[in-house]
Parts: C-alpha cells; structure tokens; sequence
C-alpha cells in the first residue's frame, strides 16, 4: 500500500510540472521574441487583409528600406504605386494609414521606402546634390523592379521627386504631388517640357505649399487638381477617406 501511494504520489507530481511547463513555455517564448532583433531589419512576410505584404532592404551602395503590399500579381493595367514621405514621418505612415492595403485590395503592388537619413535607412551623401537625388531614385526602381511606377510625394520628398520627374518623367506612369516642397525652384517652361499625367493634390487648409505647388505645377500640361477639404498640410492624416478616394481616381483613369 505504501508503495502504491508512493506511485501515486510521482505521477500528480509528474502531471503537476507538466502543467506548469504548459503553461509557462508560451510566456518564454514571447519573451524572447520581444527581447530579440526587430523583425524590421530582416525581410519578412505576413498576411494582410488578402494580400501579402514584406519588409526588407534594397540592397546597393545606399541601403533602403521599405515596405510593400500587394495581392499576388497586379491586376492588368494597374502600374505600381512608390511612395515617400515627409519630414517627420517615413514609410510607417503609409503601412499605419492603411493607404498600401487598401491599393493591394485594389490589385496594386505597392510600396513605401524611408528616404536616406529616415526610418531605417541610413543617410548616404550622394543625396546631398539634386544629381544624386535623381540617382538614387534610379537605384530603388531598378533593386525594387519596378519599370513604370506612379510617385506619389509629399512635402520635403519633392527634393527627391520633382527633379526625377523632370529629367526622367518618361520613366513614371503618373506622379501625384501632396504639397512637395521645391516646385519654385523650375520655371514653368521646364514644367511643360512634362508629360506624365499628375495629380495636384492639397488640403485647403494647406495655404503656404499647398497653394504653393499649385501656382507652379499647373505648368505641368497632363494635370489635374483634388482639393481635400478641411485638411492641412498632411492632408491624407487629416482626412484619409477624401486622400484614398482622389488617389484611386486618378489610379485608375491612367492608361
């Protein structure tokens, strides 16, 4: 009797540490995911709402990172959507905003990069020329694959993107400008030699780039103009629903 008591006793205890183990490997196991590297800094995938989408960095003399949505192969006739970003944001608030989701439901392939300096990519010097600005553009198109992108660029990402879209606007399906900073720096003669359909896009609140961009980008003969009401500067945080609807508008008139 002593010795079957003896048993019983080893195998509660024995289901007791089985237990516990159960219950305490998953607590183990989430520490050391957030104790270890952020999953940013390696390319990875995950699924959002339909579509797949991955982090990661465009390898090359300057390093980028960015982040991408799309549903498998694009739908027919829909190029692919580049996004940059302002000043005090990076490629987080296109992911934050649901902007590049909402495009791979629609069937395009899109993707946010942090400028050099931003986010996770590093600063490089060759961005510091308007030469080098244009290069660089050059080098996320080609490491992304990405033949006839539409640029969408907001406020100081027109250092990037207007002088590309004069020298290079050939290699653009579209461009949507958001306030970019910048556009008084061509004349309105540089702006007709453009022919890449565009979007003048700002926030009526927005009265110093806003209207700004919309004084000299008028030049630009295939454009047209979307007004966001009640929003400022950073009018697709002031009013996401009008941005989406106005960029998806022109998306989808381009041939």
């Amino acid at each position: 009797m002593p010795l079957a008591r003896s048993r019983l006793g080893f195998l509660l205890l024995g289901v007791l540490f089985t237990f516990l183990l159960y219950l305490l490997l998953p607590a183990a196991q989430h520490g050391q995911r957030s104790a270890g590297t952020r999953p940013d800094k390696a390319t990875r995938d995950w699924r959002v709402a339909n579509a797949t989408a991955r982090t990661g960095t465009a390898a090359g003399e300057a390093p980028v990172f960015y982040r991408e949505v799309s549903a498998g192969a694009a739908g027919p006739g829909r190029p692919d959507v580049l996004f940059l970003h302002g000043q005090a944001f990076t490629s987080k608030t296109w992911e934050a905003l649901g902007t590049l989701a909402l495009l791979a439901r629609e069937g395009y392939r899109a993707v946010a990069i942090d400028l050099p300096g931003y986010g996770d990519s590093p600063p490089v010097e060759t961005v510091a020329t308007v030469q080098g600005r244009v290069a660089f553009l050059n080098h996320v198109l080609q490491e992304l694959g990405m033949q006839r992108p539409v640029l969408i660029s907001p406020s100081m990402s027109g250092r990037f993107a207007l002088p590309f879209l004069l020298v290079q606007g050939d290699r653009l399906a579209g461009f949507v400008s958001i306030a970019p900073v910048g556009t008084k720096d061509y004349t309105a003669e540089q702006y007709r030699q453009v022919q890449t359909p565009t979007l003048i896009l700002y926030g009526d609140r927005d009265t110093r780039l806003g209207s700004q961009a919309l004084q000299s980008l008028r030049h630009l003969p295939g454009h047209r103009v979307a007004m966001v009401p009640d929003a400022g500067h950073a009018c697709y945080l002031d009013k996401p629903e009008d941005f989406h609807r106005a960029l998806l508008g022109f998306l989808r008139q381009l041939k």
